[in-house]
């Protein structure tokens, strides 16, 4: 039951489910060890699954066509992660996501949780203000990504998620960033 720990206390802090309600979600989860460096997830695939990370962390990014990667997001303990527009939609996923590191995943197939909140209205709720927050996060971003130089960007991200920005290696989290890996070096090299 411990696995299961992180993603019940992370459902509590949105919704209450009765015991029988957590039985039931639990009873659709996969627990999956990936190895660091390992995809998840393809482009030309279904992302058939939403993932949260037990343990680990794990990136997003896709290839440009010149075949520069791109981080669209960094996860670890207590985050989810898909392609969501594949997951969603049901069409081939254009993201890879990789392990960082070896992980511990859970995962729910789309059908699963489709069925889940057809019957369980707490959790079909949980799963609305949750990605209700990841897209309003998303478009924060975008506004920073818009608006604030890679220096600031850098020490908004640093101020917020420390305990990523030290754990993910530096190409990273410049690419997440939107910057080269040298130009981080020399922002973080700056007193």
């Amino acid at each position: 039951m411990d696995k299961y720990k992180g993603i019940l206390d992370n459902i509590a802090r949105y919704v209450k489910l009765s015991d029988d309600e957590i039985e039931q979600f639990i009873s659709k989860l996969k627990t999956t060890r990936i190895k660091k460096r390992q995809f998840v997830i393809q482009p030309g695939f279904i992302s058939d699954y939403r993932n949260y990370i037990v343990e680990g962390a794990v990136r997003v990014f896709y290839l440009d066509e010149l075949g520069k990667e791109h981080t669209v997001s960094i996860g670890i303990e207590d985050w989810y992660f898909t392609d969501f527009y594949s997951y969603l939609n049901r069409s081939p996923a254009e993201y890879f996501a990789e392990a960082l590191e070896d992980s511990l995943i859970l995962q729910m197939r789309y059908d699963d949780v489709e069925e889940l909140c057809a019957r369980i209205h707490p959790l079909c709720q949980y799963f609305r203000l949750y990605s209700e927050r990841a897209l309003s996060y998303s478009l924060k971003r975008t506004i920073s990504n818009i608006s604030k130089t890679s220096e600031e960007r850098y020490w908004e991200y640093v101020n917020k998620y420390p305990q990523i920005a030290n754990r993910v290696p530096q190409y990273v989290l410049a690419s997440y960033l939107g910057i080269s890996p040298e130009s981080l070096s020399r922002i973080r090299s700056r007193p």
